[in-house]
Formats: C-alpha cells, sequence, structure tokens
C-alpha cells in the first residue's frame, strides 16, 4: 500500500484519513526494530570489560568501539530518512534489518579492536534506515493523533524495554558464553521482523519526491563525522592543527548542506521545517539530554562491574529501573502532556532527570543498591516523559510525505547527542582517571598499561604481587570514580539548561487532539504555528504565561 500524498493547498492534502486496516499488528512488529536497537545499546556497555580483556583496546580505541556507531549513523540517518521518503520505507526498513544482523555477525567474531571498531561502524549504517523507518511509518500508519501519542508511546517504551532487557539477557549471556554472543541475540529478532513485516506492514512512500541528491548525503556524512571527530580528539589530546583542519571542513561541510538545501527544488532535508519553534524546540531537547546523559551511561557499567565488583547480570538488573521508569512514563505521557501541557512535561522530565544526575555526583565504590536503583529508576521517569513527548511533537507538526527525513532529524540529535556525550563526557572519566598516583612499588610500564583503562588496570593489577595489585587496582578504582563523578556533575548542568531552553521553545506547542489537525497544514507557511486545537491544554492558563 503506498501513500497518496497531493501536494495542494494547506491542509487539503488528498489522503485517506480512515484507520488503516491492521495498523496495530504493523505497529507490533515495527517496534521490533525499535526493542533490538535499545538491546545493542545497552549490551554493549555491559560486554565492555570483556571486550577490553579480550581484544586489549587502547583507551582511545575503547571510546572508538563505544561512539563509532553512532557517529556513522548520525551522520546518515538524515540521507537515509529521505532515502526512505523516496524509494519507500517498509523497503528501506527490511534492506537495513537484514544488512543489521549481518553485521551483528561480523562483530560477534571480531578478533581485535581494529575489527570490532569497522564491524560497529558498518552497523551504523544498517541502523541508519531502521529508526527513522519506524517514526515515518507510525505516522503514516496513524492518522488520528491520539491514536499517534499512544503508538508513539509504545514506541517509546518498546525502546526502554529494549534497555530494560539488554542488561538482564546481556548479564545471562555474559555469564555463560563468551561476549560474541551479546550481539548474535540480534538475529532471531532481526528474522522475525523481516518474514513478519513483508507481510503486515504498508509500503509508504512520498509520491513526488524528487531525485536522491548524492552531493548531499556527502555533505551531511562528512559535516557531522569531522566535527564529532574534531570534538572527541580535542578532549582527549588537545588543540593540534589536524584537530582544527578536521573541525573547519566538518563546519564548511554542514554549512555548504544548509545553503544547498535551500536552493534545491527537492532538498534532502526541509531546513524550513526548523522555522517551526516546536519542532526546533523538541530537537534541541533531545541532543541536550542524550548528550547529557550518553557519557554517564556508557561508563556507568563499568562503575558497577569493575569497581563494584558485581557479576554482569547483577549489573544488569541494577540498570533494569531505569527501563522501568521509562517505560511506565512513555506509555502515560500523551496522556499527561494533553492534561498538563507540552512544555510543563518536556520540561519537567528533563528538570528531573538533571536533579537526579546531581545525586549521581555522590557515587562512591560502596553506594548501595537501593541508592542506585531509585535514582536510576527517577532518571528513566523524567526521561520516559520527555523523549516520548517531543517526538511526538515532531511527528504531529511535519507534513505525511516529509515524515521520514523529519524523523531522521530526531533520531539524528539522539544519536549525534549520543557520540558528542560520549566524546566530551567520556573524555572527562578518562583524562581524570589517567591521573591517579603511582602507588608505591608499581613499576612505571605497569602503570601505564593500568592507565589506558579500567579494565586495563583490572588485568594488570592481576598479574601483579597481591598487596601491589591490590593497591595499583584502588587507586585506578578511587581515580575513575572521581572522574564519574565529575561527569555527572556536567551532565546535570546540561539536563537543567535543556530544561529551561524546553520551557522557553515549547511555549504554546500543543499536541494534536483529533483528525483535523493534519500536519501538512502546520507548514503551510514556515514557522507558522498551527491553530489550537480542542482540547484542555487549549485553554491552559499555564501555556498562556
Amino acid at each position: 500500500m503506498t501513500e497518496t500524498i497531493a501536494s495542494g493547498p494547506a491542509g487539503s492534502a488528498h489522503v485517506d484519513d480512515q484507520p488503516r486496516p491492521g495498523r496495530w499488528l504493523a505497529l507490533a512488529v515495527l517496534v521490533l526494530a525499535v526493542l533490538l536497537v535499545g538491546v545493542d545499546a545497552t549490551v554493549l556497555g555491559l560486554a565492555t570489560p570483556f571486550l577490553s580483556e579480550d581484544l586489549r583496546p587502547s583507551g582511545t580505541q575503547l571510546l572508538w568501539i563505544g561512539d563509532i556507531y553512532s557517529f556513522v549513523i548520525a551522520g546518515l540517518l538524515v540521507s537515509m530518512g529521505s532515502l526512505g521518503d523516496r524509494v519507500g520505507r517498509k523497503k528501506l526498513l527490511l534492506i537495513g534489518s537484514v544488512g543489521f544482523g549481518a553485521m551483528s555477525v561480523l562483530a560477534a567474531y571480531a578478533s581485535s579492536a581494529e575489527m570490532m571498531i569497522a564491524a560497529r561502524a558498518l552497523q551504523g549504517v544498517a541502523g541508519a534506515t531502521l529508526m527513522p523507518a519506524t517514526l515515518a511509518l507510525i505516522r503514516n500508519l496513524f492518522h488520528d493523533p491520539r491514536e499517534r501519542s499512544l503508538a508513539v508511546g509504545i514506541w517509546g517504551a518498546m525502546a526502554s524495554a529494549g534497555m530494560a532487557v539488554g542488561p538482564v539477557l546481556g548479564g545471562f549471556l555474559l555469564g555463560h558464553f563468551w561476549w560474541g554472543s551479546v550481539f548474535l541475540i540480534n538475529l532471531p529478532v532481526m528474522a522475525l521482523l523481516v518474514v513478519v513485516g513483508a507481510k503486515v506492514i504498508p509500503e509508504s512512500r512520498n509520491p513526488d519526491p524528487g531525485p536522491w541528491d548524492m552531493p548531499s548525503v556527502a555533505l551531511s556524512l562528512v559535516g557531522i563525522v569531522a566535527v564529532v571527530y574534531a570534538i572527541k580528539e580535542a578532549a582527549v589530546e588537545g588543540y593540534r592543527w589536524d584537530i582544527a583542519l578536521a573541525a573547519a571542513i566538518g563546519v564548511l561541510a554542514l554549512v555548504w548542506f544548509v545553503r544547498r538545501q535551500l536552493t534545491l527544488p527537492s532538498p534532502l532535508l526541509n531546513m524550513k521545517l526548523f522555522a517551526h519553534r516546536g519542532f526546533s524546540g523538541a530537537v534541541l531537547a533531545d541532543l541536550l539530554t542524550i548528550l547529557g546523559l550518553s557519557g554517564l551511561v556508557f561508563f556507568l557499567s563499568q562503575f558497577l562491574q569493575m569497581v563494584q565488583q558485581r557479576s554482569p547480570l547483577n549489573a544488569g538488573l541494577v540498570e533494569l529501573p531505569a527501563a522501568v521508569g521509562a517505560v511506565g512514563a512513555g506509555l502515560a505521557a500523551g496522556w499527561v502532556a494533553r492534561k498538563l501541557s507540552v512544555r510543563i512535561v518536556v520540561a519537567g522530565g528533563l528538570a528531573v532527570v538533571g536533579l537526579s544526575l546531581v545525586g549521581c555526583t555522590t557515587l562512591h565504590g560502596d553506594t548501595g543498591t537501593a541508592a542506585l536503583c531509585f535514582i536510576l529508576f527517577i532518571v528513566g521517569v523524567g526521561a520516559g516523559f520527555s523523549f516520548t513527548v517531543t517526538a511526538d511533537v515532531i511527528l504531529s507538526n511535519v507534513p505525511k510525505e516529509e515524515a521520514g527525513a523529519a524523523s531522521a532529524v530526531s533520531e539524528t540529535a539522539y544519536e549525534l547527542g549520543a557520540a558528542l556525550g560520549i566524546a566530551l563526557l567520556g573524555s572527562i572519566v578518562t583524562s581524570i582517571y589517567r591521573g591517579f598516583p603511582t602507588p608505591a612499588g608499581v613499576s612505571e610500564p605497569a602503570v601505564g598499561a593500568a592507565r589506558e583503562s579500567l579494565g586495563g588496570a583490572v588485568e594488570t593489577a592481576g598479574q601483579l604481587p597481591a598487596d601491589q595489585g591490590a593497591a595499583l587496582l584502588k587507586a585506578a578504582q578511587h581515580s575513575f570514580v572521581n572522574g564519574v563523578d565529575v561527569a555527572a556533575g556536567v551532565g546535570a548542568v546540561v539536563l537543567l539548561a535543556a530544561a529551561g531552553a524546553a520551557w522557553f521553545l515549547l511555549r504554546g506547542q500543543q499536541l494534536g487532539s483529533g483528525p483535523g489537525r493534519a500536519g501538512n497544514a502546520a507548514f503551510a507557511t514556515a514557522g507558522r504555528q498551527p491553530e489550537p486545537g480542542p482540547g484542555p491544554a487549549a485553554d491552559d492558563p499555564v501555556e498562556r504565561l
């Protein structure tokens, strides 16, 4: 079934707004991809200590293993979202699913740090097709805004469920099999998605998309990857001429990309979307939120396993409350946003996450399980409310024919925030960690090896006499925790700033309350706010502040 959208005057797009039969079954299949991405993100963190022991990556290589996926996927999301609008979102989703499964096998059997980095990069290429396609298909499956809000809530809840299942399942696998098994669990999910999705997901595309502009694809990829690379290297190595050159190339490529989009008759990304304050506010909130959270999340599993000496399964169970809170909040987010307002839910959720991160600045080696679970649960609730509502805002205010590209912008903000967060906050942790003092009696070569990563310190300590090994490990753990505490403080500042920005930018923004509020009308002219729809939010005195 192909989306038949004809461009015309505002609000006059010829779309059959009757509910699609089988839309909920199609949604059930779509969220399998989301579940997979959630699982894949969290099991990598748990597997990091085992990767460190087996592949022996340097500290820089370990960061690349963690963020190369985000670099590549961020650079390609807009291009893949736009490609799905052109060739068919279902087709691209199924092709990407097959590719993701194949690259998971390559990652599982990686025999070196370089091979793992390459496998994660190729996973990023395939992964760039998944998330934008799922959100764009939801936009075209659910025409009623209330149904769409519920569908987006389920979509977000399944992403969180993947994060919940990932640590527990990954902990079980790592306790019984080798680390590559955490990637092989992708295969049955991908197989089910491809086989069932081919039958139940309707195809949709923009009927008049224009050509896919390859120079724009190259510019977006080069621009984003070069800028993120420069930030990452500058945070670790300081400023050098080659880093400055990479930054300059990235900025020039992005400026050229924007200028090209403004002149093309069929741009890869319609830049007029950003003239809408609600759209821009939602994207910015997502970017800052993930930036503030991702670096801490990346190192949390190492803290639980290498500092608190928990098993992988135990560490996964400690992280479980965050995902549980996010699932519940995601399912309720649309209803709460209509009862209160969009900006109260988004800004309030981000403020809650920021304050929770303040609590993380007091982490130490013997922090209790109850305290960790409580903090992570509150983080999950705040993030679940915020992410679900911002996704709904983005989908509710774009024309259906541009759903893929707009969804890709949302996901690009997420992935770019993750890459920047790991690069910046991760670099803070790494730089503080490497400054731990040399314990008495421990040779400089041993200390040098330990300073590469906390995993390296654990391995080196095991090769030294008991007293020297214990002193080295204690010094490394203490320094690592200090780094995590500082990163949590920086993350808290970023989240509180995001809450303030959301409060301002999402003023007056509402979720749709009935099928008459077509997204096409919202962008009939650049930057025009959608007309208020019926419902409690329209009369909310807070929204008039």
